[in-house]
């Protein structure tokens, strides 16, 4: 549902304070469009916010909710491909998903708008399988937020049974500790309670944890064009980018406007800094493109010590020959070095500094995602750039 937050601000069906069902994908099995956790609101006048499949599987899901707000019943679908019938409600992808409708209590969606709370990043949601009962939903701006008197309240009240009777202090103190633990790794999981296991006590119902952890950060050094296009790539990810170069003339260029952040300084001086300041993390990628010795070595020579995502350097292969040699006489490990991808980049006979972004991006998906080691160019030994093909020569015309 997080992902909703910013357009539930402005739904008129919000607004007018309607009943409104909420749709959650809870079980992916095979090729499915959307994961676990994604929620589409359909209100009593069939007003749609959101996507479950792309189209396949809406307009089911639609009678669906308007069905469970008739009867305040929740209901529980899965929608799965069938060559039987072209036009059977399905998915054409051939995965399954299964959807949990659950009307909503007037007002459970008030607390994503409340004037200086801030933006939630975190939701709790109890998928219950009966009549509504009581509250469904509790908005938090952290992990820490859930751990708080509110979060707790709102926790016992999820968790009473159907005579109105919250569990014991100690079992809802329990469950606030798991999904906070959760809540901090951010994503989404589900936790089942009540009939056997640790929860047993509890009554049945499955509790859905969604978070968002602050966007992780993507440090480019070098005030260039492959900076700049580096920038604009990063952004699109997702990332919280920030710009270093040492040379005030080159950083303060408007071009690199659009980074979080332009800092002036010695690249290993400022990284130096960050990470004492405890501000890296096993997210943050450092992407070199300086591509200047006196700037690199003693970058690489520092990032090489840290504990982040990744850690890239542009160059030839007879640059990056020398950045070897030049780190091992500074002491670095082999080891340390066979985690530097360069030259950085997939394999993708990337030429202008739009596409060696692109090639960037890719290469820091792919690495992220344990995919296509092979393809990264720091793995080849090949021509880094494409070779155009030559012209053709025509044949010789005789008289």
């Amino acid at each position: 549902m997080l992902e909703l937050l910013a357009a539930m601000v402005s739904w008129p069906a919000l607004q007018r304070r309607g009943r409104i069902a909420a749709a959650t994908i809870v079980q992916v099995s095979g090729s499915a469009p959307r994961p676990v956790g994604t929620t589409m609101l359909v209100s009593e006048g069939g007003e749609v916010l959101g996507s479950l499949s792309g189209g396949c599987v809406e307009g089911a899901v639609v009678e669906s909710a308007r069905e469970a707000l008739d009867t305040g019943f929740p209901q529980r679908n899965c929608f799965c491909y069938t060559d039987r019938d072209a036009f059977a409600v399905g998915l054409t992808c051939g995965g399954t998903i299964e959807v949990h409708v659950q009307p909503l209590l007037p007002g459970e969606l008030d607390g994503v708008s409340l004037p200086g709370c801030g933006t939630p990043n975190a939701v709790v949601r109890r998928l219950g399988t009966g009549h509504t009962r009581g509250p469904s939903i509790f908005f938090a701006t952290g992990a820490s937020a859930l751990a708080s008197d509110a979060g707790f309240a709102a926790l016992a009240g999820m968790l009473a049974d159907d005579a109105g009777n919250p569990p014991s202090a100690a079992s809802v103190h329990a469950v606030s500790l798991r999904l906070q633990a959760l809540a901090a790794g951010g994503g989404t999981s589900l936790l089942e309670l009540g009939a056997t296991g640790e929860w047993c006590e509890l009554p049945a119902a499955t509790l859905l944890v969604e978070s968002r952890l602050p966007a992780p950060r993507f440090l480019i050094f070098g005030a260039n064009d492959f900076g700049e296009a580096m920038i604009r790539q990063a952004s699109l990810l997702g990332y919280e980018v920030t710009l270093c170069d040492p040379r005030p003339a080159f950083a303060a260029q408007a071009r690199f406007a659009a980074a979080r952040e332009v800092v002036t300084a010695w690249p290993h001086r400022y990284l130096r800094g960050e990470a004492r300041a405890g501000r890296l993390d096993g997210r943050t990628v450092v992407c070199v493109l300086a591509h200047d010795p006196k700037f690199d070595i003693p970058l690489l020579e520092f990032a090489l010590t840290l504990d982040v995502a990744y850690i890239g350097a542009l160059g030839s292969r007879l640059s990056h020959a020398k950045r070897v040699d030049a780190l091992l006489e500074q002491g670095v490990a082999p080891e340390r070095l066979a985690t530097l991808h360069s030259p950085i980049g997939l394999d993708l006979g990337a030429g202008t500094a739009a596409e060696v972004a692109v090639s960037i991006a890719a290469g820091v998906i792919a690495h992220r995602n344990g995919r296509s080691a092979q393809a990264q160019l720091s793995n080849g030994s090949g021509a880094i750039h494409a070779t155009p093909p030559a012209a053709a020569i025509p044949e010789p015309v005789h008289a």
